[in-house]
Parts: C-alpha cells; structure tokens; sequence
C-alpha cells in the first residue's frame, strides 16, 4: 500500500503551484455505510505521526508544582490552579485560548476543575485535556503530543487531518498517511469497505487520491 500511497503523495507535491509560504500537507477522507449521528460510529482517534507534523503544534499545559516547572521547558503556556479560575470568569479568552490551541494536557487532580470551568468551551470543541497521571512524565507527554494530529469526523462523512508538510518529502508524508490508514481500518466497523475515497493535497495545490 505504501507505494500507491507516495506516488499519490509525489503527485500532489509536484503538481502543487511554487506559493512564498511553506504549505502543509492534508488528507481528506471520505467515509461510507456508517450512521454518523450514532456517536459510536464516529471518527475520534489521536495518531501519533511518525514524521512528525512538519508544523508547530500549541500545547497548553494545567499543572501545579514541580510538574509545572518541568512543563515550562516543552509547553508553549503553563497555567495553574488560580489562572484555570480566571479563564473560568472569561468566557472570550477561554474560547481564544481553546481555537489557538491544539492540545491540552492536564494533571489528573485538575480535571475535575477544568471540567467546572472550562467544560462547556473544550467539550464541544474535542479539546478536553489528556489526563496526566502521577507517574506520566510530562516532558515526554507534551513531546509526543507535538507529533500527534487528531482525526475527528465529527457527524460528517468527509473530514480532514494534516499528514506534514511540502518540504518534509514524500517519503515522510507517505509514512504518516499509511499509519493513519491502518488506524483508521483497524477501528472502522468494516475497515476499508468504509473508507470512500482518500485524497492527499497541499494547502492550495490540486487533490489527489490515494489508493485503498
């Protein structure tokens, strides 16, 4: 499957226009014979990609002590007990904080808090913090997190994730998108008879399918 998978990149890489940006790279896929308004027939998976995002990844950490002073050397905002309340007060900050943001991380003694204060803007959004146990490493946790994208389909039949970007190569992006496949197969009721259709494209380039 991977050589279907880097032609299919190859083609959208070269047939992309020269921009003055650099581009990321997306995949859009196309699902079928599933009732998305059943929620446990929707699309909710973490993927650790194993090239990397090609992109710079927010995370925002919620923790206290010596596990916030470690997060301030991986985190991009550390924030406590105290300023967990006062975003609970501010409901445009919390909401900006939330679309800024791709993921949270948050010590397991405070999840209870964030879900009081901030429930209601990082519930609808997929964004509740991943729970940091006691014996979780949070240098390791955040790191991990900087290489993960998030495939959620939501009620919709067609949802997109990023899969790299334009100068990471097309041996990289193809490595990211075969392990996306396999997940997404692995946890489809029918595996690939679900799948549609998957198209790879950069950001303003034309779209083109890979192979299923």
């Amino acid at each position: 499957m991977a050589d279907t998978i880097q032609e299919a990149v190859t083609l959208a890489l070269d047939d992309a226009p020269e921009r003055n940006f650099r581009e990321t790279v997306d995949i859009a896929i196309n699902l079928r014979d599933l009732d998305l308004n059943d929620p446990s027939n929707r699309i909710d998976e973490s993927v650790v990609l194993p090239a990397g995002t090609g992109q710079e990844t927010q995370i925002v950490v919620f923790a206290e002590g010596e596990t916030a002073v470690r997060a301030e050397e991986v985190a991009d905002e550390v924030l406590d007990s105290d300023a967990l309340e006062d975003l609970g007060d501010d409901d445009d900050r919390a909401k900006d904080l939330a679309d800024e943001t791709d993921f949270f991380v948050a010590e397991a003694n405070l999840m209870q808090d964030i879900g009081r204060y901030l429930g209601t803007v990082l519930g609808p959004r997929g964004k509740m913090p991943t729970p940091l146990q006691p014996d979780d490493d949070v240098v390791d946790t955040v790191n991990r997190m900087k290489n993960t994208v998030q495939l959620r389909s939501r009620d919709r039949r067609t949802f997109h994730t990023r899969v790299g970007a334009e100068d990471m190569g097309a041996d990289a992006i193809t490595d990211n998108i075969d392990v996306i496949i396999r997940r997404l197969e692995a946890n489809l009721e029918k595996g690939p008879l679900n799948i549609d259709g998957i198209y790879v494209k950069t950001t303003m380039g034309p779209a083109r399918e890979v192979p299923v």
